[in-house]
């Protein structure tokens, strides 16, 4: 697969807590493959760098199931998604989220929604909380409270670029945030359930039901520092619990 266009400096770092704009891979990618039970092999992995501070624009690994095989791959996709259909030589806009209540419908969606889903396996991912009388923003992650991984509900792309290549491109589904995560943000992202796995990887057409939000019981939130607004600050670190709404340095 070749490597996506390169960003501009705005569809490749959006608003820090737009939506999900982050996320965590740093668990070996056989046991992000295997995700509880899945049958999942995994491409050109051994020297695939783990992300503790994933961002769009960077290749995040993503489990696929083709259609007319049955096979499921977990393979590196670039975050932010190119529609097939797009013309714009650089890629054009290129979300890195969809929208839960229409990725059913919008043009941007509909096909990948009906035909191209996937799922994104992670270890957590992060959201802002705005802080009052400042435009700080005090970044937290969330996890399972037993640490596994788990899997976001996403859609992917095949686009062809100007030189004839195939660039591979994903978007995650966000909803309503649970009680968790709504003290700190009103979306997150549409965790499966584990059950679930199977009919979204699926030929069924639309399993909006599964687009709702997770419950709190399951997941645990930490306050880390705004060195993860940076996503050249890529390590086991950024995760490392502080004080919540201190003040940090990047």
């Amino acid at each position: 697969m070749m490597a996506a266009p390169a960003f501009d400096a705005g569809a490749a770092h959006p608003q820090i807590g737009a939506m999900c704009g982050r996320i965590i891979q740093a668990s070996d990618p056989i046991r992000l493959a295997i995700l509880d039970g899945l049958d999942v092999r995994g491409h050109r992995l051994d020297n695939f760098p783990r992300r503790y501070n994933g961002a769009p624009s960077q290749e995040i690994l993503v489990i696929r199931e083709n259609r007319k095989t049955g096979e499921r791959t977990l393979e590196p996709l670039c975050w932010g998604l190119i529609p097939y259909w797009c013309r714009d030589k650089k890629g054009g806009r290129r979300p890195i989220n969809a929208m839960a209540e229409t990725v059913h419908d919008k043009p941007m969606f509909r096909d990948a929604y009906a035909r191209r889903r996937c799922i994104v396996p992670v270890d957590g991912f992060f959201e802002w909380k705005a802080i009052k009388g400042t435009k700080a923003k005090q970044p937290f992650v969330i996890a399972m409270k037993d640490g596994s991984p788990f899997g976001l509900a996403g859609v992917w792309e095949n686009w062809k670029n100007p030189a004839g290549e195939w660039v591979r491109t994903f978007a995650i589904i966000v909803t309503d945030a649970n009680e968790l995560v709504g003290q700190i943000h009103d979306r997150m992202p549409v965790i499966l359930h584990r059950v679930d796995y199977e009919r979204w990887l699926s030929a069924e057409p639309d399993p909006r039901d599964l687009l709702r939000p997770f419950g709190s019981e399951a997941l645990r939130m930490w306050p880390v520092s705004t060195r993860v607004n940076k996503p050249e600050n890529d390590d086991p670190s950024v995760l490392d619990e502080v004080a919540a709404e201190a003040k940090q340095t990047a």
